[in-house]
């Protein structure tokens, strides 16, 4: 449909303050909530691959995050109707020593947007925080670990650790992020691993099934 290509169009352009109209006439012109949802992400992707083909760079993520966000904001009452149940609570956070959130907030919004209750905690949180924020929370099914400086992976091992650890519930560890392998994931005894925001949505739901 040529709306749903006019707002991939905008989120790859970063027009943030365009975004929220065209999302509209994307809806109105027969488009569904998840399509429109599934059309930014794969439009983030390919604005990822061209940041890691240095093509673009930070500003220019940023503002397509951004725009992707403005658009999201007139489909989440929409998504949140067509959510048949609430998935339990994630808890969000960018490791410690690690100031990057771009990554971690496309995923605290997609996840949201699947039917899960999400924390984030922000960036550079330690372990101990997340255990914190877990004993808060009655309902916790997921915790998700970003990092995107490989000299903070030491700090999302022992995270890993410190929440296996914890003895606190039922819950699953998720990580991602550029220096993130699946390898790695299994080794520091992860339950689960996502290149990005979409399959992490799809890894979250498979995990806390």
């Amino acid at each position: 449909m040529a709306k749903l290509d006019d707002v991939k169009d905008l989120v790859s352009r970063g027009r943030s303050k365009l975004i929220a109209a065209k999302v509209q006439e994307a809806l109105d012109d027969g488009s569904t909530p998840q399509e429109i949802l599934d059309a930014m992400i794969d439009t983030m992707g390919e604005v990822g691959d061209r940041f890691s083909r240095d093509e673009i760079f930070v500003p220019e993520m940023l503002i397509s995050a951004k725009t992707m966000k403005n658009g999201l904001a007139v489909l989440e009452p929409l998504l949140a109707e067509g959510a048949t149940e609430n998935l339990g609570t994630c808890i969000i956070g960018t490791v410690e020593g690690d100031l990057h959130d771009i990554g971690k907030n496309l995923v605290a919004m997609m996840i949201k947007s699947a039917g899960y209750d999400v924390i984030d905690l922000g960036v550079d949180v330690k372990a101990s925080q997340f255990v914190d924020e877990i004993k808060k929370q009655p309902d916790v099914k997921l915790v998700a670990l970003s990092g995107l400086l490989t000299t903070t992976m030491p700090a999302m091992r022992e995270t890993v650790k410190t929440l296996k650890n914890s003895d606190l519930g039922d819950f699953k560890v998720i990580v991602g992020g550029a220096p993130v392998t699946p390898d790695f994931a299994s080794e520091i005894g992860a339950d689960g691993y996502a290149p990005d925001a979409g399959s992490a949505v799809t890894e979250a739901k498979e995990l806390t099934a």
